[in-house]
């Protein structure tokens, strides 16, 4: 990659994990640990050779390690460092802002299965770390608790949220708890939808 030659943090940041593919691989493993082929599978589009080159600069930058399960698995899996971690909150912003501009789900819009959990844990509990909510969306149950996405609905959650794929984007990204059916704690869901997205109901 080239240097920007530039005294700036952000400047910085971008030659090790700016280039094309970076931040995807990034976001996948925000999830824990992949196999190559996993990691594969999940970034369709990136070629094998792009996806080689982009693990190996990640892997120098000291934002993706790589370490060899136990047996029976023997195999090797790439997982995030402590300082690959911290980008969490840059995926999130990153992701809200490009929510914002890419807008609602289409009607009939086919969500692969998964989505919530994924959804959750990419672009909310950066900001909302302290909640316990549990959110049951279509056929996707997933749930926050107290920093943590847990699959399912949260026995420990103070309020369940039900609704649809746009219910829960105007949600997070509008913040628009009336967009939504609460049981239990509303605000603590005014409170989530505040923290994700404090600029309040907006355009786009």
């Amino acid at each position: 990659m080239k240097p920007y030659n530039q005294y700036c943090p952000v400047a910085h940041a971008l030659e090790f994990i700016g280039e094309r593919w970076s931040l995807l691989v990034v976001r996948e493993l925000l999830h824990g640990p992949l196999r190559y082929s996993d990691l594969r599978d999940r970034l369709e589009g990136c070629s094998t050779n792009v996806l080689a080159t982009r693990l190996r600069d990640l892997e120098a930058a000291g934002v993706v390690g790589r370490r060899r399960l136990p047996p029976p698995a023997a195999s090797a899996v790439y997982e995030l460092t402590s300082d690959g971690d911290m980008l969490a909150p840059v995926i999130a912003a990153l992701a809200q802002w490009g929510a914002r501009t890419l807008g609602p789900p289409p009607a009939g819009f086919a969500a692969p299965p998964g989505w919530l959990e994924k959804a959750l844990r990419t672009a909310v509990v950066a900001f909302a770390p302290r909640e316990r909510v549990a959110f049951s969306i279509d056929d996707e149950r997933a749930s926050l608790d107290a920093g943590v996405v847990v699959p399912g609905l949260s026995e420990d959650a103070d309020a369940i949220v039900t609704g649809t794929p746009g219910g829960f984007y105007a949600l997070v990204v509008l913040g628009d708890p009336d967009a939504v059916t609460i049981d239990g704690d509303r605000a603590a869901v005014e409170r989530l939808a505040t923290a994700v997205a404090p600029a309040g109901l907006v355009s786009v």
